[in-house]
């Protein structure tokens, strides 16, 4: 069952011309790196043209891929990164920096009672900005760790940086999204968590 083999083992075969291989894999990884640019660059079109390029970068490029370095996972955020900053050189403007919330309200706030959605759509708002405003280098650091949940191994194989240089710059951003929070009235005394659980 193709479901049971490894994102490695995934891309062996699809490599070899398994085109089911390929499928899977991209069923599976699809959905991450969409939401990686999604809240990289605030642009539902940037996300969609993102998550294009990276697996078509795969099908071209994937023996490039040298799984002793880094999980597939980890590379594919790599090759994700490189694409949105070029996106956001590209059509760098006042459209990155809008909140998505309303329109794409299901994506970014779970399921639950009315009053509950209005209050946490209320902070995902001010997160979502808080994020974005955040200058690159610190806001993929909060996307890969705190919203995909990537581990600072794998963020610093995404990123091409030290661990140590991750978790510096995760602490400063915190204390960065924490000072913009609580001069927008949204105090949040655990900005990773709550993050990730109205953003992810």
């Amino acid at each position: 069952m193709l479901t049971e083999q490894t994102d490695e083992q995934l891309l062996t075969l699809a490599l070899g011309g398994d085109e089911d291989a390929f499928t899977a894999l991209y069923r599976r990884r699809q959905g991450p790196i969409y939401r990686f640019a999604l809240h990289m660059s605030g642009s539902p079109q940037v996300a969609e043209e993102v998550t294009q390029d990276v697996f078509i970068f795969l099908a071209q490029r994937g023996r490039d891929f040298d799984a002793s370095r880094a999980p597939l996972g980890a590379y594919l955020f790599g090759v994700a990164r490189n694409y949105v900053r070029r996106a956001m050189e590209r059509t760098f403007s006042d459209a990155l920096h809008t909140t998505p919330a309303e329109e794409h309200a299901d994506t970014l706030i779970a399921d639950g009672d009315a009053l509950e959605d209005i209050a946490r759509g209320q902070l995902s708002n001010a997160i979502w900005k808080a994020v974005l405003s955040l200058p690159v280098h610190y806001r993929e650091v909060v996307v890969l760790c705190d919203l995909q949940e990537s581990s600072y191994a794998e963020a610093a194989s995404a990123v091409g940086c030290a661990i140590g240089t991750i978790r510096s710059r995760l602490h400063r951003a915190h204390e960065m999204l924490a000072k913009k929070l609580q001069s927008s009235a949204a105090v949040a005394p655990d900005i990773s968590g709550m993050a990730a659980r109205c953003l992810s």
